[in-house]
């Protein structure tokens, strides 16, 4: 009885994780970074306990969505001959999980009502201004 129970809960929790992964890229997108935030509120601090939840492999998956959109903007922008909004450096954003954290809970809360992408993308305007 004991196994077919841990069986059933492996299984379950196997089509859970497989559920969250194969949400459409435009729901996880529209995130909010309140949800966000409320998602990520139990996930333990320690890094290696943090990746085996499979929420935390969800909300690195919302981030690593949005970072893309954004950098696609940015390159759609100079393929476009415009100025883009933000000029992030060909090596990377510099976002930490404690960076992106700590920004999150600094906005104001009637702010948090924007979407992860949202909130990325003014980030790095402000983090990485185009110059001239």
């Amino acid at each position: 009885m004991t196994k077919s129970i841990a069986v059933k809960a492996i299984g379950l929790s196997a089509v859970l994780a497989i559920a969250a992964s194969s949400l459409p890229a435009f729901a996880q997108s529209q995130m909010t970074v309140a949800q966000f935030l409320e998602a990520g509120r139990d996930i333990p601090r320690n890094r290696a306990a943090a990746m085996l939840r499979s929420d935390t492999r969800q909300l690195i998956r919302v981030v690593t969505g949005s970072v893309n959109q954004v950098k696609a903007e940015q390159a759609s922008a100079e393929r476009a001959g415009r100025r883009p909004n933000h000029c992030i450096p060909s090596s990377g954003t510099g976002i930490t999980p404690e960076s992106l954290v700590a920004r999150f809970e600094s906005m104001p809360s009637g702010r948090r009502n924007v979407t992860v992408t949202q909130a990325i993308r003014e980030w790095m305007i402000e983090r990485y201004p185009c110059r001239g």
